[in-house]
């Protein structure tokens, strides 16, 4: 090895690392945390069950957009527009994989998953067990340089998401209806679209490029409003992957007649 504690000229230290304080708590709570996500919304969008409450149009976010025959019956809001689907595509496919992609490669989580899961580094004064750094300049890690554009589809699912919200106050008498659920289902999307927006992608899309804020008065209002988001982005990406699971296990919970939607209307 030619870098890290066994660069040349580094003082030779046997010791991984002379900190004796809890540095490995904060990067093991942050792979449980991202570990027991990954676990939850792997089994939901593979389970294909209890995603919609046909009574209150409740829709779990893990299953929209729902284009396919295999949806349950008034869930396909757009439409469907493909055939039954075999066990091993989750029905919610259309999505699901440009908003893993978006969050893979969110620059927050970036910082998340190196650090703790990478172990690059793991912590302040802490040796990396890598050899060396290549940065992101070689696949796969390359890749993360196509976050801007799975931003554009993030923010086209959370225009979905909202459609969703607003048709589920709905009552099973055909009128309007509003219960537990709706303060579930508008609180993910209104903090969906807080993470999204936070996003430096957003941030660079509203202000960059620009010589002159004086010159673009709107862009820079907005650029303003995002750049006050995104201080918040580490806590809007924790708070929306909480979100989605109570979103979704409150849906399930209701399909499957486990509990019932508190109503308000």
């Amino acid at each position: 090895m030619t870098a890290g504690i066994s660069a040349p000229g580094r003082a030779r230290i046997a010791e991984r690392t002379l900190r004796s304080d809890r540095w490995w708590l904060s990067p093991l709570l942050t792979t449980l945390g991202l570990a027991t996500f990954v676990v939850y919304a792997t089994i939901r969008a593979f389970s294909g069950v209890s995603y919609w409450v046909n009574d209150y149009h409740y829709l779990s976010p893990f299953f929209s957009p729902c284009v396919s025959e295999s949806c349950a019956p008034g869930s396909t809001h757009f439409g469907a527009w493909f055939g039954e689907l075999p066990g091993w595509i989750p029905m919610g496919f259309l999505a699901l994989p440009f908003l893993l992609g978006f969050r893979l490669t969110c620059y927050y989580y970036r910082k998340a998953y190196y650090r703790s899961i990478w172990q690059s580094p793991t912590a302040c004064a802490v040796a990396e067990p890598h050899g060396k750094y290549s940065g992101e300049t070689k696949f796969p890690l390359i890749l993360q340089n196509v976050h801007r554009y799975f931003f554009y589809v993030a923010a086209l699912v959370s225009v979905i998401n909202t459609y969703d919200a607003i048709v589920a106050f709905h009552s099973p008498e055909g009128g309007f209806g509003f219960g537990l659920g709706n303060v579930i289902l508008a609180g993910n999307v209104i903090l969906l679209w807080a993470y999204t927006l936070s996003c430096h992608s957003c941030r660079h899309i509203a202000g960059g490029r620009l010589k002159h804020f004086s010159a673009h008065p709107v862009r820079y209002k907005f650029w303003t409003w995002v750049s006050k988001l995104n201080t918040r982005h580490m806590q809007l990406a924790w708070t929306t992957l909480a979100t989605l699971v109570v979103t979704d296990l409150y849906v399930m919970l209701v399909a499957s007649g486990a509990i019932s939607d508190l109503r308000f209307v």
